[in-house]
């Protein structure tokens, strides 16, 4: 009967498996915006951003509202990672009816005991943070506000549903014209325990409590806690996981003896999880087991048991004695013969089994909640492993870490193998955890304020960018004047491209691609079922890019006619588009003068000479009359004529990669540069230079200013310099860098590696900034750099790469409004539907340019509906594109 009973309460491993799994359920619900109203976990958001560093100082106050009684404290944090901190405390017994009368009395009382105890250590008067520990239900919407639910725990004051319960202490403390005392937070138990754990070196990311009642808090990712609008960095969330069970899903482990326990309480079918776990029921479990045994005469046989029957007999910290191995038996005695039974040794010895097995039991079920959390933040962290602190207390974790604790490191440790934790001991977690919270929460406003002054400068209003947006249109405007042209610093090139695809385009075509030291030869087939492409990349030698420019194109042409005998087209003379990545005069659509070599390029004899003309030429040296140029193009063009084959409405090209260049169809009659009025030409903006005759300085900061002095040409491509992927990382270094100076960042420690220019390319943007990476990735990143980075400093370092990539994309619309108003006011059209044919590797790869850039551009240009489609390869077939429609317009 006795082997039967302690069964009942023994639960096996895989049995404590589901258990976690039910919890880790439990949780996702709780976190989850759509089913939090229906979760029994509930998972609370506390507000508490950060953990400490340590580096908290000053003097703090701190109320705790208790069951009979109102404590104060004032705790002086010396900076020294909060080893030693100086507490002195009061406590005020409460009357019993303010209990019981209303909710404004209650605060008043408690105001009152502030002003006594301020007045009983003579404080000073400069401004005075307080904590409020309240463990009441409540709703929280900010660290310092709070809108009262429900009350427990014999409090029933009046007047008080959906009230902020912060706001009430605070309007009492001004009553009491304590008018330098601020509410600065509201905490629970749990958090605070957290908090008194924890330093920078060894922060800790949990907290478990297990004394009359049960709950466990932990530092999740933020993004996950759906129920606010926080998205960055990490949140402490209050499990409240004391009511895990009461849907049923614990059905298989709670024994008829709980089923007693539960029945007798005052809030029966309640708190599920708790009624297993708190000590408040332990030896209400225990009284129960006895009864049922001594019932079946397997226990004090011959004696009377009345007293058993008399609820709270047997307390928790004698259940806990009686487990005892040394002195349990001894202990077990007593207390049974304190009750009037006459306990036999067996007796004694089986009431310390039934003692064991529902202390192990709570232990176990503890370490299953434990293993969910651990597991759960492993998993949303993307770790292999977690290695984690965790903070305890209650009077099961802190009285009796022998046994209870002894169960809990192990069974938690085998649910969860992939976690690996330390069990740290709380030292007044309600005080003095309250004064941490409190603590942390005015260091952070302090950065805050100072991060804020810092990234000021990059954040542009809408009326910034509506400036942009003008001037980029005044630019536009002086560049495509004949007279104005030269002195505008958007310099609108005429492409001579004067159409774009229409579908009709079929045929062969070569394309050639130059851009850099991989020169690549395509052949394009245009059909009615798409667009066939076979290329081959030919490298062009040190020696030759960097020799004579006849030796270079002798090279082009060799590369050409090497491709067209492996395709079989050295019989056919096919329409060239010759993709030409280098500055140009462009005086026609197959005529382009080099303005200067880029790239590492030098050839001799190239510069002020029409490229075209000079492939001609060493077409004529290696006696190859195959090769027909009919168009010079520019990469920009490129992209928009490739996606302008599958969309008619592709009207404006944009990249957006290493560098930034823009090009458009523009109405001819606006082109004062080239001769005739009739239909269109494709402009090349070279947006990049928009900005160099001194028009954007305002937009500049010293950062970007920092940046533009070590490039290669300062004043030079300034609108490229703040949207590009060449610079974006650069002006990330200098801001963390400067962070770092003030002491608001990585301790104020930078590395040689952050001092490097450089050193932080612009794909540490994309990658940092991605949804679904954890924080401890953008740690292990940082670490690459050699700089030791808390959670805190990588939220801070995600910050500034939001900042720095929001500017990028903000801008880029900016100017991109421009181009579309333009063409709507061209066309007179009420509203304008346009597609942007884009490419480049900033555009394409980092997780939000694209949504920022068309969500500002729908802000600026709202009488356009502007589609983005992605182009592929628009420096071959682009080009080639480009060729068949000079060819559509000469047939007959």
């Amino acid at each position: 009967q006795v082997q039967r009973a302690l069964l009942e309460l023994t639960i096996p491993l895989e049995t404590l498996q589901a258990v976690k799994g039910h919890m880790l359920q439990a949780m996702r619900k709780g976190l989850s915006r759509q089913t939090h109203a229906q979760a029994n976990v509930q998972m609370l958001p506390t507000y508490i951003c950060s953990t400490p560093n340590g580096t908290e100082k000053g003097d703090l106050l701190v109320v705790e509202l208790c069951q009979s009684r109102v404590r104060t404290l004032w705790v002086t944090l010396l900076g020294d990672g909060n080893q030693s901190p100086k507490v002195m405390y009061k406590i005020f017994d409460m009357p019993e009816d303010i209990k019981q009368g209303k909710g404004e009395a209650l605060f008043d009382f408690i105001a009152q005991c502030v002003r006594q105890f301020l007045a009983g250590i003579g404080s000073p008067q400069h401004r005075l943070p307080l904590g409020f520990v309240f463990p009441f239900n409540c709703k929280q919407t900010q660290l310092d506000k709070a809108e009262f639910i429900c009350w427990s725990k014999d409090f029933t004051c009046s007047d008080m549903e959906g009230k902020d319960v912060v706001q009430l202490l605070q309007s009492a403390i001004n009553k009491q014209e304590l008018y330098h005392v601020d509410v600065v937070a509201l905490v629970n138990d749990t958090v605070g325990t957290m908090m008194t754990c924890s330093t920078r070196r060894k922060p800790c990311e949990v907290a478990l409590i297990v004394d009359k009642g049960t709950n466990c808090c932990f530092m999740a990712e933020a993004q996950e806690v759906e129920t606010v609008d926080e998205t960055s960095g990490q949140m402490c969330v209050n499990t409240e996981w004391g009511y895990f069970g009461d849907d049923g899903i614990l059905g298989n482990i709670v024994t008829p003896y709980d089923q007693h326990v539960d029945q007798e309480s005052s809030n029966p079918g309640e708190k599920r999880f708790e009624k297993l776990v708190g000590s408040l029921y332990l030896g209400e479990i225990v009284r129960h087991m006895l009864i049922t045994l001594a019932t079946e005469k397997a226990l004090f046989v011959g004696s009377s048991v009345a007293a058993l029957m008399t609820k709270d007999v047997l307390k928790t910290h004698q259940i806990l004695e009686i487990t005892n191995n040394e002195e349990g038996m001894d202990e077990a005695k007593r207390t049974l013969e304190a009750l009037g039974l006459q306990p036999s040794e067996r007796d004694c010895c089986r009431v310390q089994q039934v003692c064991r097995v529902v202390v192990n039991r709570a232990a176990a079920l503890c370490a299953a909640g434990l293993a969910a959390i651990l597991s759960h933040m492993c998993q949303s962290r993307e770790l292999e492993r977690l290695v984690v602190n965790v903070a305890v207390d209650g009077e099961l974790c802190q009285s009796h870490t022998s046994r209870f604790g002894e169960i809990l490191q192990s069974v938690t440790g085998l649910l969860a193998p992939e976690c690996t934790f330390t069990l740290v001991p709380s030292v007044d977690g309600t005080g003095q955890g309250t004064a941490i919270v409190t603590a942390v929460a005015l260091r952070l406003a302090a950065k805050r304020c100072e991060v804020n002054k810092l990234l000021a400068p990059l954040w542009l209003s809408r009326a910034d960018l509506e400036r942009v947006q003008a001037l980029m249109r005044r630019e536009m405007e002086l560049g495509l004047g004949r007279e104005t042209s030269t002195s505008a610093s958007v310099r609108m090139l005429p492409t001579y491209v004067r159409g774009t695809p229409d579908g009709t385009e079929r045929g062969e075509f070569l394309a050639l691609d130059l851009g850099g030291t991989n020169f690549r030869v395509l052949v394009v087939h245009v059909e009615d079922d798409g667009i066939r492409v076979a290329n081959e990349i030919y490298v062009i030698p040190t020696t030759i890019t960097q020799g004579t420019g006849e030796a270079l194109f002798d090279h082009i042409v060799e590369c050409i006619m090497d491709f067209q005998l492996k395709q079989n087209l050295m019989d056919q003379v096919l329409p060239l588009a010759f993709t030409f990545s280098f500055p140009c005069q462009q005086l026609g659509l197959d005529k382009a003068v080099l303005l200067s070599w880029t790239k590492g390029f030098s050839a001799s004899g190239c510069e002020g000479e029409d490229v075209v003309q000079l492939l001609r030429e060493a077409a004529q040296r290696k006696q190859h009359s195959g090769l027909n140029v009919v168009a010079v193009v520019n990469d920009t063009v490129g992209t928009m004529m490739s996606c302008g084959f599958d969309d008619p409405k592709c009207e404006i090209g944009l990249i957006v990669g290493t560098g930034t260049n823009a090009c458009y169809m523009e109405e001819m009659q606006n082109v004062g540069t080239v001769e005739g009025d009739q239909g269109r030409m494709c402009i090349n903006m070279e947006w990049g230079a928009f900005g160099d005759n001194g028009c954007l300085d305002d937009f500049f900061t010293s950062f970007d200013r920092m940046v533009d002095e070590k490039t290669i040409n300062p004043g030079k491509q300034r609108f490229e310099k703040l949207i590009s992927g060449m610079y974006l990382g650069e002006i990330v270094r200098h801001i963390l860098l400067a962070l770092v100076e003030k002491q608001l960042l990585f301790c104020g420690k930078s590395s040689p590696k952050l001092q490097t220019k450089d050193i932080f390319q612009t794909k540490f943007l994309s990658t940092i900034e991605g949804d679904g990476l954890a924080l401890q990735q953008v740690r292990s990143i940082l670490q690459d750099l050699e700089l030791e980075a808390s959670i805190e400093d990588s939220v801070l370092v995600r910050e500034v790469c939001q900042t720095v990539s929001l500017r990028a994309a903000n801008l880029c619309a900016a100017g991109l409004a421009a181009v579309v108003e333009k063409m709507r006011e061209n066309r007179g059209l009420a509203q304008l539907a346009v597609t942007v044919g884009v490419d480049g590797t900033l555009y394409k790869l980092h997780p939000h340019f694209t949504q920022n850039l068309q969500q500002m551009l729908q802000d600026l240009a709202p009488n356009c509906t502007v589609t983005f489609l992605q182009s592929q390869d628009g420096s071959g077939k682009g080009a080639a594109l480009v060729a068949a429609v000079a060819c559509r317009g000469t047939e007959p």
